[in-house]
């Protein structure tokens, strides 16, 4: 008999994710809004941002949710390797947060700061909140390795993990829209 499909995770995980998806459309349309208001203004911003950058960071966090996805289908499977998933996740996200930690740097030695203009205001607010995501999720990729680490193998232990995933994957995920947001789509239409 095949074995009955369920939703990884638990129920409260999901009312996390929701809240932030919904706080984050909420700051798309707030930023939407603005853009529309100063169109000339939003794309001279947007010229300068760093679109390497941008793209990097965007295929470092997809494959540390690969690296994600297969750590989780190695502790549903009690296989080894989980551990050295979610470390390989992690360093994704270190690396993530040194480029950011660059492109901050080369904005504020251009003397570009959140009080430049609307952009820059919404650009290193909802991209500091997203950090904040990320150093967030980083403790739980380490949290998830040392889980992934304990024997014998459990339910909780796999819920533990798929929660983390999930938060993990809520990550990249607002990271594909601000990427779009931000790097990807011009005023100018």
């Amino acid at each position: 008999m095949a074995e009955a499909r369920r939703i990884p995770g638990e129920p409260g995980i999901w009312v996390l994710i929701g809240g932030d998806m919904l706080a984050f459309s909420l700051f798309f349309l707030v930023f939407a809004y603005y853009r529309g208001q100063q169109p000339a203004l939003f794309a001279q911003s947007h010229a300068t941002l760093n679109g390497a950058i941008g793209l990097s960071n965007t295929i470092i966090l997809l494959t540390s949710s690969l690296f994600v996805a297969l750590g989780v289908r190695r502790v549903r499977a009690d296989r080894g390797g989980g551990v050295a998933m979610f470390r390989a996740a992690l360093m994704c996200g270190a690396l993530f947060i040194a480029f950011k930690a660059i492109e901050y740097a080369e904005k504020i030695a251009h003397g570009i700061t959140p009080l430049t203009n609307d952009f820059y205001m919404y650009y290193f607010a909802f991209t500091g909140i997203h950090l904040t995501h990320v150093l967030i999720g980083s403790a739980g990729l380490l949290y998830m390795a040392a889980v992934a680490a304990r024997r014998p193998p459990s339910a909780t232990r796999t819920m533990i993990v798929e929660c983390g995933a999930l938060f993990w994957h809520l990550v990249d995920l607002l990271w594909i829209m601000l990427f779009a947001l931000f790097y990807l789509v011009d005023s100018h239409g």
